[in-house]
């Protein structure tokens, strides 16, 4: 069956329900969502190398989750295109797109280093979110903004700044009507 098909069996079967699936279809096409960036990659990013760490969980192992930036853009393009209305991307700091063998910590975090997200966004006509990452980082071991030691405290605090400044670099609508 193909996905049509499948579609219009579907439609019959709410029907008897009392279910207008074109009129639920039409109504979310007037609703904005802002998908999380991590479920195309079960919350790694691009920024650090090994496991995920600071108590986050996560979908668990997924053979096929995308593992570079450019899978990860073509995987929520994918989505976008299969859910109706006008969306956003809610984007981590952790995924942050570094040329070559470039590397910054994440309190030194740049717009520039998410223009590869700023690009795919305008590309799509979609809106972006942004917000830090406050795991998964060796600075994260035992707590990050309300550590007692003040070098981790500043790490985290200067993390935050740097993503505040994040939104003023987009140059990208946040919210698309």
């Amino acid at each position: 069956m193909i996905v049509k098909e499948r579609y219009e069996a579907a439609k019959e079967r709410y029907a008897k329900l009392g279910v207008d699936t074109d009129k639920a279809i039409s109504e979310l096409e007037k609703i904005s969502l802002s998908m999380h960036c991590w479920q195309g990659d079960d919350v790694v990013g691009f920024d650090q190398k090994g496991p995920l760490s600071g108590g986050i969980q996560t979908t668990g192992n997924y053979p096929y989750k995308a593992t570079t930036p450019e899978q990860l853009m073509q995987d929520i393009d994918e989505v976008f295109t299969l859910v109706p209305g006008k969306h956003k991307l809610n984007l981590h700091a952790c995924y942050a797109v570094f040329e070559g063998d470039e590397w910054v910590d994440r309190d030194k975090l740049e717009p520039k280093h998410f223009k590869a997200w700023v690009d795919f966004a305008k590309k799509h006509g979609i809106g972006l979110d942004f917000n830090p990452t406050m795991f998964s980082h060796p600075m994260a071991e035992n707590a990050t903004l309300s550590s007692e030691d003040e070098t981790v405290r500043k790490f985290w605090v200067d993390h935050c700044i740097a993503c505040l400044k994040m939104g003023d670099g987009y140059r990208v609508p946040r919210c698309i009507p």
